[in-house]
């Protein structure tokens, strides 16, 4: 497994020499459920783009659809807008890399044209048309687990063990790529906590999580401000930092390699000092 990803011109070290790395949510949507409508102007979302960039965001993730559970789907138009001024604002300022984060062949398309260097599919690319397109753009492509759909996907998530069901299905996605003319060394994957998942389950995978990296690509995780902090500690999302940064943490000391998070400037302290311990015995 390469170290080193090659995104759109510049290059994403996840060396373990490194610390994880530290990609910043930027969700440029009305009804996201943490920031929902803060930064739907281009103005805006540039700006907070900078700030992530200055706390430390090695990674810039753009969305313009929510999949919040309950969320409305929007048109390839209507995200289209939304996201692609954005990348090119953010593209044209700053050297962080751009992620896009879609489920739509036609949006990954234009997003790697403006400048994003990575694709991050909650739908893994099992929409028609996006191996293709994620095979043509030649960036890296982060494939996530996720039971049903987000609009429906917590009102009755089941496994028979969550797990083995989650990994088989990396397994597959991954091939599939790779069937496709995707290179492996540009596949990393993201079990999916938070989505189509209990809470016991999106615990187990935290707990578990060598198993997902046993499957020899970097591992991405999203734990930030989600609703399973809020029904273990009781708090609305804008409360939930301390329980963000404990179970990012506790990611990196499992093996995460990219954490997904909104609060930035505290998750890249964590993984400093995450690094700093882990590596006290090579001084």
């Amino acid at each position: 497994m390469s170290s080193t990803l090659a995104c759109n011109g510049k290059l994403l070290d996840l060396s373990p020499a490194t610390p994880p790395k530290v990609m910043g949510i930027l969700n440029v949507t009305p009804d996201s459920f943490s920031d929902g409508g803060l930064f739907v102007s281009r103005e805006k979302a540039l700006q907070q783009a900078r700030r992530m960039v200055r706390e430390g965001a090695a990674i810039i993730d753009v969305g313009g659809e929510s999949t919040r559970p309950g969320a409305t789907a929007v048109s390839v138009q209507e995200e289209l807008e939304r996201v692609i001024p954005v990348i090119e604002a953010i593209h044209q300022s700053c050297e962080a890399i751009i992620s896009v984060d879609t489920s739509k062949p036609e949006v990954m398309r234009e997003a790697v044209r403006a400048g994003a260097g990575m694709i991050n599919d909650v739908r893994a690319l099992r929409e028609p048309g996006a191996l293709d397109v994620a095979k043509e753009a030649a960036v890296p492509v982060c494939l996530m687990h996720m039971q049903g759909e987000p609009r429906s996907m917590q009102k009755t998530p089941r496994y028979t063990d969550v797990i083995s069901e989650v990994k088989s299905f990396l397994q597959q996605r991954i091939a599939a790529c790779e069937a496709r003319g995707i290179p492996g060394d540009a596949i990393f994957v993201d079990p999916g906590f938070g989505f189509g998942k209990r809470v016991e389950h999106n615990l187990q995978l935290v707990k578990r999580l060598a198993d997902f990296v046993a499957l020899g690509k970097p591992v991405l995780m999203g734990v930030s401000r989600k609703s399973t902090l809020g029904a273990l500690l009781d708090r609305p999302p804008r409360e939930r930092l301390a329980g963000s940064i404990a179970l990012a943490t506790l990611c990196c000391e499992f093996g995460a390699r990219i954490i997904r998070a909104h609060d930035v400037a505290a998750t890249v302290d964590a993984v400093k000092i995450f690094h700093a311990v882990r590596n006290a015995d090579n001084e």
